[in-house]
């Protein structure tokens, strides 16, 4: 397994760290959280750039690293609904389009060639929005700032249209997948 792959399982694996430390109480908790948070966020460039600076892109990559995005941004955004800093309505939009956009990954990978099809500009665009304005509200929240749930409510929104942007243009980019699908 090469090194942008070990990156990419790094990220998974932090994310039951972030997890402990949004859930486990104790001063500066929120601080930690968001730092490990911004850690597994960092790998997420760091594989990608190496992988392609190393021509070591692989298929494993292609599909292991949007899931692992996918995992770390929506735990998250499930906190922040649960702590009244995301309206339940972005985390609909978000989970949607994610659904939808494996539902093509996996129809292209069964059509005939078995094309494996890599994140695009609009999904990076969306994802390093996510992990911003998470890291942000997260940071917001572990110093206290009285105005975090006005940002948070904001960013989220701003999250929430970006996703709903990026799922919109990339089932239009592969409906070829869509309308040959049996």
């Amino acid at each position: 397994m090469n090194l942008p792959n070990k990156l990419t399982l790094l990220r998974i694996l932090l994310i039951p760290v972030f997890v402990a430390l949004v859930e486990i109480d104790f001063a500066g908790h929120y601080l930690w959280a968001v730092a490990v948070f911004a850690i597994a966020s960092f790998t997420d460039y760091l594989d990608g750039h190496l992988a392609r600076k190393w021509g070591l892109v692989t298929d494993f990559g292609k599909f292991a690293d949007p899931l692992a995005d996918k995992i770390l941004t929506t735990t998250a955004i499930i906190y922040l609904v649960q702590m009244g800093l995301c309206h339940p309505v972005v985390l609909i939009i978000i989970i949607a389009r994610e659904f939808a956009v494996s539902g093509v990954r996996m129809i292209a990978a069964g059509a005939p060639g078995g094309k494996v099809i890599a994140a695009n500009m609009w999904g990076k665009v969306k994802t390093v929005l996510q992990m911003v304005s998470i890291i942000v509200v997260f940071m917001l929240l572990g110093l206290g700032v009285p105005a975090t749930a006005l940002v948070a409510h904001i960013l989220m929104w701003a999250v929430g249209a970006a996703t709903l942007i990026s799922g919109v243009q990339y089932l239009w980019g592969n409906r070829q997948y869509i309308n040959t699908a049996k």
